[in-house]
C-alpha cells in the first residue's frame, strides 16, 4: 500500500524504467528486495552513485507494483 506521503523517484533515463521491468520480469514480487540489496552493496563498496540510482529503481517497481492510481490523477 502506498504511504500517505507519496515520493516521485527521480529517473535519469529510460534505463532505469528498464531496469526496473527487468527486476520484475525475474523476481516477480521479490524485485523491490532484490534493487534495495543492490543499493545496499553498492552503499556497502562506497559506489554512492550506483545507491541512489538502484534506490530509485526500487522506488519506482513499488510504484509499478501498486494496483492504485499514486498521486494526482487528471
Amino acid at each position: 500500500m502506498p504511504s500517505a506521503r507519496y515520493i516521485a523517484p527521480y529517473i535519469t533515463d529510460a534505463g532505469q524504467a528498464a531496469t526496473a521491468a527487468e527486476l520484475i520480469a525475474a523476481f516477480g514480487t521479490d524485485a523491490a528486495t532484490e534493487a534495495a540489496a543492490r543499493a545496499d552493496r553498492s552503499r556497502d563498496l562506497g559506489n554512492h552513485i550506483h545507491f541512489c540510482r538502484w534506490r530509485q529503481v526500487e522506488r519506482l517497481i513499488v510504484i509499478l507494483s501498486v494496483d492504485e492510481a499514486i498521486g494526482t490523477v487528471h
